[in-house]
């Protein structure tokens, strides 16, 4: 029978009740309790406030047939809101330092949440993610490796009545378990999500089948390239994911190997970094691309890693995000409760790079940072160039022509040259001659007629080259197009929000749009300037056939027409 069909429902876990190992093989348990450092212990505090925040969601009507569900943002009952309060609900119940340890209520309410989770199981052991994925067996991996590490900790603890929890949990896992020994995938970073979940779940229940399903993931081979990123290049979101299920699989299932393109991926991060400790997103391939993003996603792996290696780089990596972005390291909470090693003091720092240029090519990305303030250059991308200091940003660069509504610029070559970059791309707008005598169909239908078959006339030509130079404190960008003439051009520098223009003239009716028409602007949020200029001011039409829309953030526009030869300094 196939092991995905004979999974029972309807939540009666009781049956399983004699089964579930109330010990975990190969765990040590769980002590120490008095010596917990004050950054745990703070970020035990931070979580007890998230158990608020995710309880007030939480359906506490017993006539209700949501009864112990949690509802997501959409109010709706997932089992993603479920496994959220799972999740960080267990890790303030078995923490002394937690206003909520041993609390009776929430032992009885994450009892019902843990049942209602069993109810939304399928009969093949997988979850819905509700906005995209049914019988998904990817994102029962994510909640399986959620949930295994608190279904540890809470099975060591000396938590009152806390098998109203561990009961429906342990049939919800093992249930999962079958699943993710026969379910397919959608994405790269998901074969190590699966693994992962499978690691998890084998410190619980040492199947064999979870390492030999595993295994035959990683037959794949790990999808980094030669600079130290994953396929999906996602630094934000699944970089930082891919380094920790990593972790997890290595330590599980005794492959060490496998950190070694961790390492690889957080030393390549230095690189991404802007001086106020964000990270560079404008290069990934994912949902997060663009996005403002802190390094919280990473703490985990490089305090594993700056203890395991005595490394100083990856410890100045953990206390920059100590500085930065603590608060949101919450989440990652179960790591560091159930392994005390990584309480231990992290070895001194030794300095992160912030001087240097370094070309990313498999991510068509040039990253530039002298000290205070750092440059990115992106080809293949409408933004092409970004800069940011400590307090303020220009979060991109790009411009559009009215060249047959295709103008929008994205280089299609790059090249370093003579320690400068150079970005380029060519268009052609054509017209098209009467359709071939001998091929004419006779019904008058244009599609059977296409574009593809006809002969061209009076072929239209732009060429774009865009000349990045480093100069005294900043860069010097050339913008140089030409070959059709009399082409309307917009370039736009886009600011992140929360700043005010200096030298600029508001826009007659778009808010948030600024022309610089002559001479340097600024632009200054805290403590932190970016001078930028001179203008040109040919006319007023900032939104381009054929452009990509304006971004909501405040921009400046330089316009112009084709031949048009600019230069503006950034600094």
């Amino acid at each position: 029978m196939d092991r995905r069909s004979f999974i029972r429902k309807n939540g009666q876990f009781t049956l399983l009740a004699p089964l579930i190992p109330f010990t975990v093989d190969g765990f040590s348990g769980f002590s120490r309790e008095a010596q917990k450092p004050e950054w745990l212990k703070e970020m035990i505090a931070n979580n007890d406030k998230a158990v608020k925040r995710i309880a007030e969601r939480y359906v506490n009507q017993p006539s209700s047939p949501y009864y112990g569900a949690v509802l997501d943002a959409q109010d709706m009952p997932s089992p993603h809101a479920a496994t959220s309060f799972l999740k960080t609900g267990i890790c303030s119940l078995i923490s002394t330092e937690s206003q909520f340890h041993n609390d009776r209520d929430l032992v009885e309410k994450l009892g019902r949440t843990a049942g209602f989770l069993l109810n939304l199981q399928h009969a093949d052991g997988t979850i819905d993610l509700l906005s995209t994925n049914f019988h998904s067996t990817p994102d029962t991996g994510f909640i399986v490796k959620w949930l295994s590490p608190v279904w540890r900790l809470l099975d060591k603890s000396t938590v009152s009545e806390k098998k109203e929890i561990l009961e429906p949990l342990y049939q919800f896992l093992i249930q999962a378990g079958e699943a993710l020994k026969v379910g397919g995938i959608h994405t790269p970073n998901h074969r190590w999500v699966v693994c992962a979940a499978l690691a998890e779940l084998y410190k619980i229940k040492k199947d064999p089948g979870y390492l030999q399903r595993a295994e035959r993931w990683l037959m794949e081979g790990i999808d980094m390239d030669s600079d130290g990123q994953y396929e999906e290049k996602s630094s934000y979101i699944y970089s930082s994911l891919s380094n920790r299920v990593l972790i997890s699989i290595a330590r599980s299932f005794d492959k060490p190997e496998l950190l070694d393109h961790v390492r690889k991926n957080l030393e390549m991060n230095f690189y991404y970094l802007h001086p106020n400790g964000e990270i560079v997103t404008e290069a990934s391939g994912r949902q997060d691309n663009s996005i403002i993003g802190t390094l919280e996603n990473y703490y985990y792996p490089y305090r594993y890693l700056a203890l395991k290696d005595d490394n100083g780089q990856f410890a100045a990596a953990c206390r920059l995000i100590e500085d930065t972005a603590f608060e949101k390291t919450t989440g990652f909470l179960y790591y560091f409760l159930e392994d005390p090693e990584l309480w231990k003091d992290l070895p001194a720092t030794d300095p992160l790079p912030v001087d240097y240029a370094r070309t990313f090519e498999n991510s068509k990305l040039t990253r530039i940072r002298r000290g205070a303030y750092d440059a990115s250059i992106l080809a293949g991308s409408t933004v092409f160039f970004t800069f940011h200091k400590k307090q303020v940003a220009l979060q991109g660069i790009r411009f559009a022509s009215a060249f047959f509504g295709k103008g929008q610029f994205s280089a299609d070559s790059f090249r370093e040259e003579n320690g400068k970059y150079v970005l380029t791309s060519y268009l052609e707008g054509p017209y098209y001659q009467p359709f071939p005598k001998d091929k004419i169909p006779g019904d008058g239908v244009w599609s059977k007629m296409p574009r593809s078959e006809r002969p061209q006339s009076e072929v239209q030509q732009l060429s774009s080259k865009v000349t990045i130079s480093e100069v005294d404190g900043g860069f010097l960008l050339d913008i140089a197009i030409q070959g059709t003439d009399h082409v309307p051009v917009a370039v736009e520098l886009i600011f992140r929000p929360g700043g005010t223009f200096v030298g600029t003239v508001p826009h007659e009716q778009l808010e948030d749009v600024v022309y610089l028409k002559e001479g340097k602007g600024k632009y200054s949020s805290g403590e932190s300037t970016i001078h930028f200029g001179p203008g040109i001011h040919e006319h007023r039409w900032v939104q381009i056939r054929g452009a990509l829309p304006k971004m909501d953030a405040p921009t400046a526009f330089l316009t112009g027409f084709t031949p048009f030869h600019h230069q503006i300094r950034i600094s």
